[in-house]
């Protein structure tokens, strides 16, 4: 993990862009995009997914300290429905960008496309957060910021039970769609999507 491919740009300054949100029903799709030291190295950046939410709060405080600048951006449900999630995912992450107070000379996105609004070259990496630090990084700060706002939303619409599913597709979820319906929050353009097969 990080080695060969971190090591492979590190003549240029590189931001990592990861997102958080985009299988969700409800809320919105955030992203971050992260400029680390070179030589910043943390047994704890690694991929959001395999830590815990209170190793995740830790990490995320570590970048904050220890980055050389960090974005975020964030693309709400009603605009998800109007351009894609997929589309809406690319918009985070050139939001994201923008709020960098330094120009990277590479962005290292995670995945395998991107629609690049920036003069900036950039580089997909499929699963790239388990390959560099920068996304990894990016993939913390923009899941524990989704999070927090998901928590809020939570408090005025708690029978979904987003404090504990986040608003993805859980059973708990969508069982709670079926008894009191969609919540100004939801994507539409979802709805289709699912199956309420128990």
């Amino acid at each position: 993990m990080f080695s060969d491919l971190q090591k492979f740009y590190s003549d240029k300054i590189e931001a990592g862009l990861d997102e958080a949100g985009r299988g969700c029903l409800a809320g919105p799709v955030v992203a971050a995009a992260v400029i680390l030291p070179a030589d910043f190295e943390h047994p704890l950046i690694r991929d959001s997914k395999q830590l815990s939410a209170h190793q995740r709060e830790k990490a995320a405080n570590i970048i904050l300290e220890n980055a050389v600048s960090h974005g975020l951006g964030v693309v709400d449900h009603q605009i998800i429905d109007k351009i894609n999630i997929l589309n809406a995912a690319f918009k985070a992450m050139n939001i994201a960008v923008n709020q960098l107070k330094c120009t990277p000379e590479l962005l290292l996105i995670d995945g395998n496309r991107f629609i690049n609004e920036s003069n900036i070259p950039f580089k997909c990496i499929v699963k790239g957060d388990s390959v560099y630090y920068s996304i990894a990084a990016a993939s913390i700060l923009a899941k524990t910021f989704r999070d927090e706002l998901i928590l809020k939303l939570d408090k005025e619409f708690p029978v979904y039970g987003w404090k504990r599913n986040k608003a993805y597709a859980t059973e708990e979820h969508r069982k709670a769609i079926i008894q009191h319906g969609l919540s100004p929050y939801h994507r539409k353009s979802f709805s289709f999507q699912m199956k309420f097969e128990f």
